[in-house]
């Protein structure tokens, strides 16, 4: 008996040790050098599940949500190979601040710090199931925030960062005509 609780001291020991390391280090795993078109990263509450997909990864953070997105949208900025297309839960404009105190505020917040951006709204199942296709292929990074109000994450599918859909286009329909430049 006495070897059971040791093990599960140990045990405790180290989760209790891996969690510290992931609050820690969440800026380390967001590699954006080594993160391209394709790949993922998501800002996510307490409740976020841990996935069992290998291409999945998840780190805690000590951030609210805002301050997260903040810092990830700051890294983004200083990263010209990608650009990010955000998606958000089509739940969160019917959380009512009755039992979700603190969701206006966190509406008018996300609204600000996602102006400009090309930002798509879908039903939560939607893009968890876009997010964990893509994570059969490429990697997908999810830090989970400090902050407990539902249907707030924000999906960032990351994007060539010098080469458009338009850019795409016309290069397609250049190879149609078989007109090399």
């Amino acid at each position: 008996m006495p070897a059971m609780k040791t093990l599960r001291y140990f045990l405790l020991l180290m989760a209790g040790t891996l969690t510290l390391h992931g609050q820690e280090a969440w800026r380390d795993r967001m590699a954006l050098p080594l993160m391209g078109k394709h790949n993922w990263i998501v800002i996510a509450d307490p409740a976020y599940p841990l996935p069992s997909s290998t291409g999945i990864e998840v780190a805690a953070t000590q951030l609210s949500q805002t301050d997260l997105l903040t810092a990830v949208l700051k890294a983004l900025t200083g990263a010209h190979h990608v650009r990010p297309v955000f998606y958000t839960d089509s739940e969160l404009p019917f959380v009512p601040e009755e039992v979700a105190n603190g969701i206006g505020s966190y509406r008018a917040q996300l609204a600000t710090l996602l102006q400009g951006g090309e930002v798509s709204s879908l039903p939560q199942d939607q893009i968890e199931a876009k997010m964990e296709s893509a994570s059969l292929r490429y990697h997908v990074l999810v830090l989970k925030s400090t902050t407990l109000l539902p249907y707030t994450a924000v999906y960032i599918e990351l994007d060539s960062g010098y080469w458009n859909a338009d850019a795409e286009r016309r290069l397609r329909a250049a190879m149609q005509g078989g007109n090399p430049k």
